[in-house]
């Protein structure tokens, strides 16, 4: 196995993807398997354009190699475009892995030109890789062959988050002190990029709402980007009991899951899974999430590891907050359904169900 990247993140692009802030991830992650870094020719190279990871040499590298299969991620950017067409006319196999699904808002064109384009490519991949069942439904819309659509789920090193709550949970009483949290309250949490598709705002204005119905109920806002100050500002002005942490790095994050009772990500249809909740299900939280989260059909049953409830719905966010605030010991319970749910998105789990793909492919 050999893993190729096509770009390296700089701190400055990381915070330009809506981070906020500039930072280097404080977690080893090229260690333990041989990997190379793609010269990527773009001009500017970086994320967020088709052009923008452009790295012809990968043509070459898997004519030359003979690979028996090349798994790549995603379809939206030239680099994707550079091996898959390499692996057609060399007679590789190859997997396309994606997270794409369908509750995504997409315009007029955008559908009409996808309904017209993808069927004429997605059935010609060797296998299709979906993270979830709405990534499945995706493939499957546009031509996939359901015989050669493999599971491969969204994970985090769910042991890694485990352990790392284990750790926090002696200071748990500390962390919400340093954070401003009263040691008896039931506190909600909103991890990630503060920008328009995670609506940030929605998670403030829903905890203003259920605070009034149970003094008991806090916020926590862990991440930055451009609309915390905006967020910042209504809960100073509507005096809402919300503590902003500020960017945590994945050394620290677990602390924030630890210190919490329950995860709040009210995200669009942008949010095509939401990794923030397999962190905080590794952790042993419970997690509520709208009806347009990529992971929630996979990860959210109802009353025993979450809820979800309409994008956009704060009043509806808010009822669900105060239900799940009214039993102090339901947080703890639907954490532990929680905990045992993540174990089916697991790195194990997707490496078994890849090998089987490889199997089938290469018979």
């Amino acid at each position: 196995m050999h893993v190729y990247y096509c770009h390296q993140a700089t701190p400055s692009e990381q915070a330009n993807a809506g981070f906020g802030v500039e930072f280097d991830w404080d977690v080893p992650l090229l260690s333990g398997y041989p990997f190379t870094f793609l010269k990527n020719v773009a001009d500017p190279p970086g994320p967020g354009r088709f052009r923008g990871f452009d790295t012809p040499e990968i043509g070459d590298i898997i004519r030359r190699l003979q690979y028996d299969a090349v798994m790549v991620n995603g379809w939206n950017y030239k680099s994707a475009w550079q091996a898959i067409r390499a692996c057609w006319k060399s007679g590789v196999k190859v997997a396309v892995r994606s997270d794409s699904h369908l509750q995504t808002p997409r315009g007029l064109f955008a559908r009409i030109t996808k309904a017209a384009v993808y069927p004429r490519f997605i059935p010609r991949f060797d296998a299709c890789l979906a993270v979830g069942k709405w990534s499945r439904e995706y493939f499957l819309r546009y031509g996939a062959k359901p015989a050669r659509t493999f599971l491969v789920p969204h994970a985090v090193d769910n042991d890694f988050f485990r352990s790392e709550a284990e750790r926090f949970k002696p200071v748990r009483s500390n962390l919400r002190k340093q954070w401003g949290l009263e040691d008896d309250a039931l506190v909600f949490a909103f991890s990630g990029k503060f920008i328009e598709k995670k609506r940030p705002t929605d998670f403030v204005r829903a905890i203003h709402l259920a605070a009034q119905r149970s003094s008991r109920i806090q916020g926590l806002m862990v991440g930055d980007g451009p609309l915390r100050g905006g967020c910042e500002e209504f809960a100073r002005n509507h005096n809402v009991a919300v503590s902003f942490v500020g960017f945590l790095n994945q050394s620290q994050i677990a602390s924030a899951y630890t210190a919490c009772d329950a995860l709040v990500l009210p995200s669009d249809g942008g949010e095509t899974w939401g990794l923030a909740v397999n962190e905080a299900m590794a952790c042993g939280r419970p997690a509520i999430v709208s009806d347009k989260v990529g992971c929630g059909p996979d990860l959210i049953v109802k009353e025993k590891t979450g809820s979800i409830f309409p994008v956009g719905n704060v009043e509806a966010l808010a009822s669900q907050i105060v239900q799940i605030a009214d039993d102090p010991t339901r947080p703890a319970e639907m954490g532990a359904h929680a905990s045992r749910m993540i174990e089916n998105y697991s790195p194990i789990v997707a490496v078994d169900n890849l090998v089987q793909c490889l199997k089938t492919i290469l018979n």
